[in-house]
């Protein structure tokens, strides 16, 4: 496993983190996956209050019980659950951001988080109460940085003005180069990490059929997977390629995958081992299809 420090903190994650919204609480084998992630070098785990309405956060602190000083938390706030059990209510401010943060941290055993992260964002939010929100629970240690999970160009960039933020979560992959156009320059620039999820695209670059996605149709999904599988030589699956692919860009600090089974855990864990996606095959594969760009949240 290869490491790298997040962002502008001295927080040094690995390159492939485990999205624990894969690993389910029903899942008899999740235990097991943690535990195996973790002896493979994964050190990076990301989970949220939204993840199963929050046993997700639950099961990942009951496993990783005695071994909290080996590993990174990162968990999500902003999606309030309706009284009535049915759904979720955006919810940005800070009083819900400061009431949440005991929750999470109760159902995930430990006294701080690493990486707490607004679970998405609009540029009509009240961005500077949220900001203050994240940076008073730094001050009383709940948590040691924070971030946000988003794709909005317009919200990214008010972030990045306006607040210490050190890692965005977006969503990139050679079927959504989107976050190249406006993004990753200002985060660069920056000194903010990128946390890239949806590097296989739901699959589509694996074996899942091809559909519409980002903006992209079927026939184009379709041309990227071609793309992804004949880059795919001798030891290197599509899944290693497509990770590779987005760990080639300079802006990204780690891929968080989606894990579910054990042969997808040893899988991803293996790409460091493996013969590396090259400059030339990565720009032959961005060639072979058009660049798609966010027509909505510009900057």
């Amino acid at each position: 496993m290869k490491y790298i420090a997040l962002g502008n903190t001295n927080m040094l994650i690995s390159r492939i983190g485990l999205g624990c919204m894969s690993v389910s609480p029903d899942n008899k084998s999740s235990e097991r996956i943690i535990h195996e992630a973790i002896d493979s070098g994964i050190n990076f785990f990301d989970t949220a209050d939204l993840y199963d309405k929050g046993r997700n956060e639950t099961m990942l602190g009951l496993v990783l019980k005695g071994k909290r000083e080996q590993v990174f938390i990162a968990s999500k706030v902003g999606n309030r659950p309706r009284k009535d059990g049915d759904g979720w209510d955006w919810d940005p401010s800070r009083q819900y951001i400061l009431s949440s943060i005991d929750q999470t941290l109760s159902r995930l055993g430990t006294d701080y988080l690493d990486l707490y992260q607004l679970h998405g964002g609009t540029i009509d939010d009240p961005i500077p109460e949220t900001i203050d929100a994240f940076e008073e629970l730094k001050k009383q240690g709940k948590i040691l940085h924070y971030g946000i999970s988003s794709i909005r160009p317009n919200v990214i960039k008010e972030w990045v003005a306006k607040s210490n933020i050190s890692s965005v979560m977006m969503q990139y992959s050679l079927l959504d180069q989107r976050p190249e156009e406006e993004c990753f320059g200002i985060l660069q620039d920056h000194g903010v990490g990128v946390l890239v999820r949806g590097a296989v695209a739901q699959g589509i670059l694996v074996n899942k059929p091809a559909k519409t996605y980002a903006g992209r149709s079927a026939e184009q999904a379709t041309a990227a997977r071609d793309l992804v599988h004949r880059h795919s030589a001798n030891n290197r699956t599509a899944a290693q390629t497509s990770i590779q692919f987005v760990l080639n860009h300079p802006a990204v600090s780690s891929a968080i995958v989606g894990i579910s089974t054990l042969d997808q855990l040893h899988e991803a864990v293996k790409v460091f081992d493996i013969s590396w996606l090259t400059a030339q095959e990565t720009s032959e594969m961005k060639t072979g299809l058009q660049p798609n760009f966010y027509t909505e949240h510009r900057i």
